[in-house]
């Protein structure tokens, strides 16, 4: 018989019901594993164990620190959610969620083709599957029934990405005139034609700190101390030359932006009151999507098609407009692999040599 032996450190970091085999099972008694809920964030359930409680070795705390720093916060509160949600789906099931069967990832992931898309999925499988390894048990995620299962869901809904509008630069420029008088307006001029003439990620532009900035004679340089594809934190340096046009120079707003601001250390875009006041507090990525959004309707462009990643998108198929190298865009954007960099080439290459001009018509 099985039983489940665990050791019980924080009450208040689980409430999980308890799970059964069916009829002919023993109950099992609720239990929590302290190493991957505190390491991980995850909660557990029930673990099934043959023998001895499972007890952490001595040291184990500072293991987990570096656990817990080996994946960026926004991944791991990711994988809580959709472990938290996985967990649920098993209880109303009567479930172990922990070890889960292939048989049952492959019925949660077939119920949840009815409501997610493909990469949705994935990422909650990628949550199974983190926490399976972080208690050394074999992965589910692994198995044939579940990769077939996938296979057939990939087939039925398809793969091709939702992405967002490439803001282009005729775009920027009717978003910049129609943006609000003041501290707000010129902190959101800078913001886009910072993002845009930079390829950042929203994450990468809420980040920026005064001292990542240097300002010389022909151009600033952003030093990005840490990004989506540098967790390490090795850093890169970005340039933005000055602009032809004073109104749309994004070094020039940048300054004026901190110089009116009174910015001098700190978090480079940060939030403002309905009064005017600079708060000390950062913007957050999602504030991004919401000021391009913002400017996009002010400008007569559909809201819904815009967000933060419209000006990362946006620089790398106007400048691919503008006969720019792979290399140059991907200098600038970050990009590691020149696949993505390809599809925005070919999104901006789509009408200016199109066979279909040619035809008279």
């Amino acid at each position: 018989m099985i039983s489940a032996n665990s050791q019980h450190l924080s009450a208040s970091d689980l409430s999980l019901p308890n799970f059964n085999d069916g009829p002919n099972s023993a109950n099992y008694e609720q239990g929590e594993v302290e190493h991957l809920r505190r390491a991980h964030g995850f909660s557990v359930g029930t673990v099934y164990t043959e023998g001895a409680e499972i007890t952490p070795p001595p040291g184990l705390e500072q293991a987990r620190e570096f656990i817990r720093a080996s994946k960026a916060e926004s991944t791991l509160r990711g994988y809580r959610n959709d472990w938290r949600e996985f967990c649920q789906w098993c209880e109303g099931r009567r479930l172990a969620p922990l070890p889960a069967s292939p048989e049952t990832v492959a019925a949660y992931i077939a119920e949840c083709a009815s409501r997610l898309k493909v990469g949705s999925i994935q990422r909650r499988l990628n949550a199974i599957a983190e926490a399976h390894k972080a208690m050394g048990a074999e992965s589910p995620t692994h198995a044939a029934i579940v990769a077939n299962t996938l296979k057939g869901i990939r087939r039925t809904l398809g793969t091709a990405p939702e992405q967002k509008v490439a803001a282009l630069t005729d775009d920027i420029r009717a978003m910049v005139e129609v943006a609000d008088p003041g501290l707000i307006g010129l902190r959101d001029r800078a913001l886009i034609l910072l993002g845009f003439a930079g390829a950042f990620r929203r994450s990468e532009l809420v980040g920026l700190e005064q001292a990542d900035l240097s300002f010389n004679r022909d151009d600033l340089t952003v030093t990005l101390r840490r990004s989506k594809t540098d967790q390490d934190g090795a850093g890169r340096k970005v340039g933005i030359p000055y602009g032809s046009n004073p109104d749309t120079c994004p070094v020039r707003t940048l300054q004026a932006w901190l110089e009116n601001a009174a910015i001098a250390a700190g978090r480079v875009f940060r939030s403002i009151t309905r009064h005017g006041r600079v708060q000390t507090g950062a913007l957050a990525p999602v504030d991004v999507a919401r000021v391009v959004k913002k400017l996009a309707e002010r400008a007569g462009l559909d809201p819904a098609k815009y967000a933060g990643h419209s000006l990362r998108a946006g620089h790398a198929t106007a400048a691919a407009v503008a006969g720019a190298s792979e290399r140059s865009i991907m200098n600038q954007t970050g990009h590691r692999s020149v696949q993505m960099v390809r599809r925005y080439i070919r999104d901006g290459s789509l009408f200016r040599d199109n066979s279909a001009g040619k035809l008279g018509l």
